[in-house]
């Protein structure tokens, strides 16, 4: 198992835990698979009414796909699978209200899930960056959800500057992406402190209000989501130039801000 799940039946919170510090947090097919199938789960548990995503261990939050995830592709040039964008909450129509709880790095496709939690909540360890330029990548998705919560600006410097960069939680709070910074290690109970009032809300309004939110910004996100596949398709080194770089640039210095 890649996940922990708890359930606290008297709040109605569940907490939902990567678990697999010993990868950063990364996310491979059976991570993939496990969140999936939670989301669908909760989605008929009428006993959890509201959910706190967080990641295992003190390092990271989660550091997007695992590298060693062997995804196959079609051959065709028109067509793309990405296996993390099925990960989220709102892909498996989830309307319940999901709070992340940030400490570490989180960076690449774990904005996959920050994008489609309700909101954020990070302790001062707390670090965002996405490396995809600095490998040979094009950001597509990940600068699809952050532009739904910073300014465009923000964006396109995280994602331009790759892993040369790093976002400080302060900066983060700042800029819209993180909606509460709590000291080192407080960022979960904050999360469970939030989660258990809006359980304790009339579940109908609380759901609608989730939806309602989603529905401003999701046909901005839609419209860039289906331009992503193609500019991936152009802008992407071939794989071993990407596995090359990430070879040779593993170990460069960056900065926070």
């Amino acid at each position: 198992m890649t996940l922990r799940i708890e359930t606290d039946k008297e709040t109605g919170v569940a907490v939902v835990t990567l678990d697999r510090p010993h990868r950063l947090n990364a996310i491979d097919l059976q991570t993939v698979a496990e969140l999936t199938a939670a989301w669908r789960e909760f989605r008929h548990d009428d006993g959890v009414r509201a959910i706190v995503l967080t990641g295992a261990g003190e390092r990271a939050f989660c550091t997007g796909i695992d590298r060693d995830t062997d995804a196959p592709q079609p051959a065709s040039p028109y067509s793309m699978d990405d296996p993390l964008l099925t990960v989220g909450p709102k892909a498996n129509d989830l309307w319940k209200p999901v709070i992340a709880a940030v400490g570490g790095m989180a960076c690449g496709g774990a904005f996959y899930l920050l994008g489609e939690a309700d909101f954020v909540i990070a302790d001062e360890t707390a670090t965002f960056f996405d490396p995809h330029t600095t490998y040979g990548m094009v950001s597509a998705y990940e600068t699809g959800y952050l532009a739904q919560r910073m300014p465009p600006g923000e964006v396109a410097r995280l994602a331009l500057m790759g892993s040369a960069e790093r976002l400080s939680a302060r900066r983060a709070y700042e800029t819209g992406l993180v909606s509460e910074l709590t000291p080192a290690g407080g960022a979960l109970a904050a999360a469970v402190g939030c989660a258990t009032t809006i359980a304790a809300h009339p579940t109908e309004a609380v759901q609608g209000t989730v939806r309602a939110v989603w529905a401003a910004t999701e046909t901005a996100r839609a419209h860039a989501f289906a331009q992503a596949p193609h500019l991936i398709a152009l802008g992407n080194l071939p794989p071993e130039r990407q596995a090359a770089l990430f070879n040779s640039r593993t170990a460069q210095g960056f900065r926070v801000r």
